[in-house]
């Protein structure tokens, strides 16, 4: 029997999220598998990107992607000889980057506004319906909004 719908946040650099859309694939906490094994084909994925490019100090602090888990398949690619990181296939949805900063006082996953960049720090986590709902909403373009 399949579950309710799942809503994850990823965390990763915008320069790494691009190449996800590009490809087509999920890869969370540096190429970990557990993590996106805790996924489900039809679960909604939001990328979030604290910096622009993976070791700069170049603040992005935007919400850079949005999609939906196609299948049940994790699968690894050989980057190098010893990095295998393991991915997801996902289906991006044309979407534009939204800033957290004015969305920080409405998101529930964020308890302490104050120091509102701790969740980040786990690199995955699961958030609920209505964050999400919040979210998709500022990111997705009018014309696919239109169609569904």
């Amino acid at each position: 029997m399949k579950r309710d719908t799942k809503y994850w946040i990823i965390v990763a650099s915008k320069d790494h999220v691009a190449a996800g859309i590009s490809g087509g694939f999920a890869q969370a906490c540096h190429g970990k598998a557990a993590p996106l094994k805790r996924m489900q084909e039809g679960d909604f994925i939001i990328y979030y990107s604290g910096k622009q490019t993976m070791g700069k100090p170049a603040l992005c602090q935007e919400f850079t992607a949005i999609g939906r888990v196609r299948d049940e398949d994790t699968f690894q690619v050989s980057l190098s000889a010893d990095f295998c990181p393991s991915r997801r296939n996902i289906g991006f949805l044309p979407a534009r980057t939204v800033s957290i900063l004015p969305l920080i006082p409405e998101l529930d996953f964020i308890p302490d506004k104050k120091y509102w960049g701790y969740p980040f720090r786990f690199g995955f986590f699961e958030i609920g319906e209505r964050d999400f709902n919040l979210i998709s909403s500022k990111m997705l373009q009018q014309e696919y909004a239109e169609e569904n």
